[in-house]
């Protein structure tokens, strides 16, 4: 297979390190994942801006040393107007393209708020400043965002980010293929007619996988979570069953004809790379 042969994009997230070992570590992984010849690296953006300049330095040493461009988060929900628009200029330096676009998380205890309370305001906010000189992805949610009435509501929202400016969205993870289906049809309903990437986080670690999607509102289907409490003491099978399920998963997505993949590494190489080869996804030279 050559990449032109791939019938669509690969993009990978990571978070930024907190050391210098981590730094090491995450450029090893980059260099591996390079084998996907990747659309783009993201890097997420902590809540509240806790990682604000993890963030850019990660983006700066992802521009500086791989050929792969570096796409930084930006969260407005406790950023200043001034905050933003000195980031977007630090970003203009490095020759950034594209940006992901969110509301973010408040830590807990932090008081205030910034300029911005929705992701919609950030997307105007950023087309206000850049124009279309960036490329805009969004977040959405397949099995709605925790915080949401309902999902007609959470819809109305994601709507308001496209109508703003956005150019393509990434999905929350999901284990429910029928679930993203479902929602991609009804966003065509409502004449949404963005990429709408799914985001596929591979499994790893059961308690730590079942913490954060209560708290995100992603469902783990019932049998899989059986597994997953029957493996959590047993890393090998644990792994090996994650791979399974997660293989099975994009393939189904592929056969819905999907418009590209985004996937959270946890800045790890070597589940996404099985992944990947399993289904043929890895150019050859």
């Amino acid at each position: 297979m050559t990449v032109s042969d791939r019938p669509l994009a690969i993009s990978c997230e990571f978070y930024p390190p907190k050391s210098e070992a981590g730094a090491a570590a995450l450029a090893r992984t980059r260099q591996a994942l390079l084998a996907l010849q990747p659309e783009f690296y993201s890097v997420t953006f902590g809540a509240g801006g806790t990682t604000r300049e993890g963030t850019y330095e990660t983006v700066r040493d992802i521009c500086g040393h791989d050929p792969v461009p570096g796409v930084p988060h930006l969260s407005c929900i406790t950023e200043t107007r001034a905050n933003l628009e000195a980031l977007l200029l630090q970003y203009r330096a490095l020759g950034v393209g594209a940006v992901v676009a969110l509301r973010g998380d408040r830590p807990s205890g932090m008081m205030g708020g910034g300029a911005f309370r929705h992701a919609n305001e950030l997307v105007q906010f950023i087309r206000q400043q850049e124009g279309e000189r960036l490329r805009v992805y969004v977040a959405c949610y397949p099995e709605t965002h925790p915080e949401a009435r309902n999902p007609e509501t959470d819809l109305a929202n994601f709507q308001r980010k496209v109508e703003a400016g956005a150019d393509a969205a990434i999905s929350q993870y999901f284990y429910n293929a029928d679930g993203y289906f479902d929602f991609v049809e009804r966003c065509r309903q409502r004449k949404i007619d963005i990429p709408i990437i799914p985001g596929i986080l591979p499994i790893t670690n059961y308690a730590q996988l079942a913490r954060f999607s209560d708290i995100c509102g992603a469902e783990i289907p019932r049998w899989v979570r059986g597994r997953l409490e029957l493996y959590q003491d047993d890393t090998a099978s644990l792994k090996a069953f994650g791979l399974d399920v997660v293989t099975a998963l994009v393939e189904r997505l592929l056969d819905g004809g999907v418009p590209a993949l985004h996937f959270y590494t946890l800045n790890q190489s070597a589940l996404v790379l099985e992944i990947c080869r399993r289904l043929g996804l890895v150019p050859q030279s």
